[in-house]
């Protein structure tokens, strides 16, 4: 039986210097838990489904699992806000708890990875508030892996032995889970590529179904997250799905001529109630960094 969400609350947070003071009090938004982004766009409209699309390693994970954790310390303890969120004036939604929906992965491997990448802290608050969901039985069904590789041997928290969906497969699976579970919670499917290369998925149902998640999310009030490597589905398909979300970060590898090494950046390709709130010279490339103390964190804004 899944576990019951605790109902995330509204909070006025921080001075504003950033939001306009014709915006109504009752605009509530959701951090997205990166703090330069929140202090310059204010946050997110409720309901919002982002494609967080990059290349490999490139930091479209990183911001998901940064996003996490910072909103669940957040939930944890509030005075630490202008670290983990932002200095901007709410009011803004925390989501109760996050939904951590694996196509291919086992919660334990997703944690392993957590705890060999980032600091105690970010462990801690990952394996207590996480809610994984275990999709490997509906993903391998009618694959050559045997069964007991992608068996889930006991049931996870917020999860369930039998995954949902019933004979629909992983899309019907992620359309139940986010249904059941998704309501004021963040969410975060990981990932789209695992689906797009699963030969049983049909490209027009994935998009049906985000089209479909779009328009349910603003209902459930949460914040979703779909993870996609760039390069593994055909052009018109990535399009596709970048016009059934609300918003598009773009994750990349730059070579830089002041820098022997590759940085990483990223861009927001798409996401009207985030870029009206940036200033011209902030759309461009932001240059960001993993660190295991802080997560990720941007440095600095490139033109482009």
């Amino acid at each position: 039986m899944a576990v019951e969400s605790p109902r995330p609350w509204t909070a006025p947070i921080g001075p504003s210097r950033t939001r306009s003071s014709a915006r109504a009090a009752t605009d509530v938004r959701i951090p997205m838990g990166v703090a330069d982004l929140d202090h310059l766009s204010g946050g997110v409209p409720l309901g919002s489904v982002v494609l967080l699309w990059g290349d490999s390693g490139s930091g479209h994970q990183e911001f998901a699992l940064t996003s996490a954790a910072h909103l669940m310390m957040y939930h944890d303890d509030p005075g630490f806000h202008p670290f983990h969120l932002g200095g901007y004036q709410g009011p803004v939604a925390v989501p109760g708890r996050v939904l951590y929906v694996s196509t291919s992965r086992s919660r334990e491997n997703l944690l392993q990875e957590v705890d060999a990448a980032f600091d105690a802290p970010y462990r801690s608050v990952l394996r207590e508030h996480l809610a994984f969901h275990d999709l490997s039985p509906a993903y391998f069904s009618d694959s050559v892996v045997p069964s007991a590789w992608s068996a889930v041997g006991t049931p996870l928290l917020g999860g369930t032995r039998t995954p949902p969906g019933g004979g629909a497969g992983p899309l019907g699976a992620i359309a139940d889970i986010i249904e059941s579970e998704g309501e004021k919670n963040l969410v975060i499917v990981d990932s789209l590529t695992d689906l797009i290369v699963r030969k049983a998925t049909d490209p027009e149902q994935l998009v049906t179904l985000v089209k479909g998640l779009r328009r349910r999310a603003k209902d459930l009030g949460g914040l979703v997250y779909l993870l996609l490597t760039k390069g593994v589905a055909p052009p018109s398909l990535e399009q596709a799905l970048s016009d059934s979300v609300d918003g598009v970060l773009s994750f990349a590898w730059q070579a830089s001529p002041h820098h022997s090494q590759r940085q990483r950046t990223m861009v927001i390709e798409k996401f009207l109630p985030v870029l009206a709130h940036l200033r011209e010279e902030q759309h461009g490339r932001f240059v960001i960094m993993v660190r295991d103390q802080s997560g990720l964190v941007t440095t600095q804004y490139e033109r482009v």
